[in-house]
């Protein structure tokens, strides 16, 4: 896994011991201000008073937390059906397309699952495309005349986040097939049992690990999820804590709640761990030496596997972009406005600023474990990766607290020494947008980055070292153009994740600020959909570049290339 091996120390050179100290103490601070919005949450919860946790206990906190698992069971069976199973066919058999279907079966990542659920209430609802052909073509004349399943309920929102997360498996658990003992498959066929045998007793067994990896990733997308949840009126812990803090302003509750979320990401870092350290068991020493038996599939098996590829593509990704693509046609002159082009604008100026500084803080953690692989270095990795686990309002809730106390004891020390008011700062400005995104997704940028690195060998900084360059320089002249594509993979990701977030945008934009998420947010909230189909189309096809990058990784990995599942990163360092 990347970023979870040991990186190799440099030796040290005297000449150099001051600033790899000065490296250190960077990465020690850095790591720190990551670990500020956690402390926040944890301390708000432990001092807050008894009676708010025994109110939340006897009312709402048991329906938050039955609803959460629920929709974390239901999601966590979709992906690992959807994802095991087209990951097995696409490596282990033979059926038509199933080059094509390797990469089209990414697609749904670029969909945040909020929009597919705006795209699906669209086009299942009493007045969209589906009913109106069902009534033409039975002869209902209303509701009344048949039964139609409720679009937006917690089924539903299990369905569709279902189809847009099960990527993360997928992606995983191919990688791990493709890694699997050949011999083991081979002793299985000469015992002569057939594909299935093999897969459950030979297959499954060897991968589970990545699958464990992979089903982390999207029960944490789950629990971050706040706009298919809202919308879909499924009370999970993320609406509880916009309706206790936001709507009873109050903000102890909501913190009880956060706590009560990292609870879970704990159980989920706890498995994926675990998971990981079995890993290591698993994989053989001589695995790619030789080709991987493969199933031709015959008759109806090559149409069965063809349609089950075909099914997540078409739901996840085909049919939300043509619902989407139509609205936004519809409704274009609407949409197309000034203010959705300073939305457009503000997006993307907030996203390219927290992947720069993201990718930055990266590399000072990463260099600085390079060089000297201490305890505390190590620690210091670990922390600044936990963000990734945070949901957005979980994050919210620990950075608006600092934020606005700094904010209050500046003003009034502003006031009283020269008589100004220096107002809100950091909580009232985009700052805390742009410390939130780099929180959440440092762990993507310091996989990436230390992944790269990993790549480097050792002898190039002694050789460095030899003709007089310090760390820094070193970094500059000989490492950044070698890793110059890890940096630009993890800039892109970063990028594309800030562009989608809504939970921490929704709660820390200042005052009459949008970005493109939170402007869809809004429409659809309202039931304006056709207004909010244009900017959530947006989303998709920005959402597209990183899937196009694992596109070309995957091309890159059949010609005997290196296949990283990129996403596998964030948890790869918090590993």
């Amino acid at each position: 896994s990347m970023g979870a091996v040991a990186v190799e120390s440099v030796p040290e050179t005297p000449r150099n011991l001051r600033l790899i100290d000065r490296w250190t103490l960077s990465s020690v601070l850095l790591a720190a201000l990551v670990a500020l919005p956690v402390l926040t949450v944890i301390g708000l919860a432990l001092e807050s008073t008894g009676d708010i946790w025994q109110h939340l206990l006897s009312t709402s906190l048991p329906r938050y937390i039955r609803n959460t698992l629920y929709l974390m069971l239901g999601v966590g069976v979709a992906v690992c059906v959807l994802g095991i199973s087209t990951a097995w066919l696409v490596t282990m058999c033979r059926f038509p397309g199933r080059r094509v279907f390797e990469w089209l079966l990414l697609l749904p990542l670029a969909m945040p699952a909020y929009v597919i659920a705006y795209a699906y209430t669209d086009f299942l609802e009493y007045a969209g495309v589906v009913q109106e052909v069902l009534r033409a073509f039975f002869g209902w004349q209303s509701a009344r005349d048949y039964w139609f399943p409720e679009v937006r309920s917690l089924g539903g929102a299990i369905i569709f986040m279902g189809f847009v997360l099960y990527p993360y498996v997928y992606l995983l658990t191919r990688a791990a097939f493709l890694e699997q003992s050949v011999s083991m498959i081979e002793a299985s066929r000469v015992l002569g049992r057939g594909p299935w045998h093999t897969f459950f007793s030979v297959s499954l067994p060897s991968v589970r690990p990545a699958i464990a990896v992979g089903l982390a990733l999207a029960l944490m997308e789950t629990l971050n999820d706040f706009g298919t949840v809202d919308y879909f009126a499924v009370e999970t812990l993320t609406v509880g804590i916009f309706d206790v803090w936001l709507g009873m302003g109050n903000l102890a509750g909501g913190a009880q709640i956060a706590v009560v979320m990292m609870l879970f990401v704990i159980g989920l870092i706890t498995l994926e761990q675990i998971s990981r350290r079995h890993q290591r068991y698993y994989q053989p020493a001589s695995t790619r030496l030789k080709q991987l038996p493969a199933y031709p599939l015959v008759g109806w098996q090559r149409i069965a596997a063809t349609g089950v590829c075909f099914v997540p593509v078409l739901v996840g990704f085909v049919v939300p972009v043509l619902v989407l693509g139509e609205l936004a046609w519809v409704y274009f002159d609407a949409s197309w406005t000034p203010a959705f082009r300073t939305y457009v604008l503000n997006s993307c100026l907030l996203s390219v600023a927290a992947a720069l500084l993201a990718l930055l803080v990266a590399i000072v953690i990463a260099y600085a474990r390079r060089l000297k692989g201490s305890r505390v270095l190590k620690l210091a990795t670990r922390i600044a990766s936990l963000g990734y686990a945070l949901p957005g309002a979980v994050l919210a809730i620990g950075i608006i607290v600092p934020f606005a106390a700094f904010d209050n004891a500046l003003d009034a020390w502003m006031r009283a020494q020269l008589g100004i008011s220096t107002g809100l700062l950091l909580s009232g400005t985009v700052t805390a947008i742009v410390f939130a995104y780099v929180v959440r997704f440092l762990a993507i940028a310091l996989g990436q980055v230390e992944a790269s690195l990993e790549k480097i060998s050792p002898s190039m900084d002694m050789a460095a070292r030899t003709l007089g360059y310090g760390a820094g320089e070193t970094f500059v002249r000989y490492h950044a153009p070698l890793i110059r594509g890890g940096l630009f993979t993890a800039l892109m990701i970063v990028f594309v994740d800030c562009m989608k977030e809504l939970p921490a945008t929704l709660i820390l934009r200042p005052f009459n600020f949008d970005t493109l998420a939170t402007h869809v947010y809004e429409f659809a909230s309202d039931e304006m959909l056709g207004e909010a189909a244009l900017g959530s189309l947006t989303i998709v096809i920005v959402g597209l570049l990183p899937v196009l990058l694992l596109t070309r990784m995957i091309a890159k990995s059949r010609n005997g290339g290196p296949d990283q599942p990129t996403r596998s990163a964030p948890m790869a360092s918090v590993a």
